[in-house]
């Protein structure tokens, strides 16, 4: 089992850079796929991008593609989530997430979840 929580959401201007992190706890993290994942008012939860437990691949959901970063760091079980070029529509509650399957953009294969971060973007 892993516990998960998320740090480094805020308030930026358009155009501005926020760096997410999500600290596993446990020594499993590195046998975990992560995920990043945002949710808005009325709306599913949305995939943001996705690594695997080594770090060597990732995935990216189109509209963040060239913006966003994902990494992790397994030495420190933490993920993280590198925003740049910030756009008003990135505005939401971003989640980090572990499964045991390998990197995919179903919340439905992810196992825990952690309590989410407040991302928000003015325009």
């Amino acid at each position: 089992q892993v516990q998960l929580v998320e740090s480094g959401g805020g308030m930026v201007q358009a155009g501005g850079s926020l760096r997410l992190s999500c600290a596993a706890s446990g020594r499993t993290f590195s046998r975990y796929g992560m995920g990043w994942f945002r949710q808005t008012p009325g709306k599913e939860r949305e995939f943001v991008a996705g690594i695997s437990t080594s770090g060597g691949s990732t995935h990216y959901t189109d509209s963040v593609k060239g913006r966003f970063i994902i990494s992790r760091d397994n030495a420190k079980n933490t993920m993280y989530l590198q925003m740049n070029s910030l756009k008003s529509e990135d505005t939401a509650i971003y989640y980090c997430a572990a499964t045991t399957v390998a990197i995919t953009s179903s919340s439905r294969n992810y196992n825990y979840w952690g309590q989410g971060t407040q991302v928000t973007v003015s325009s």
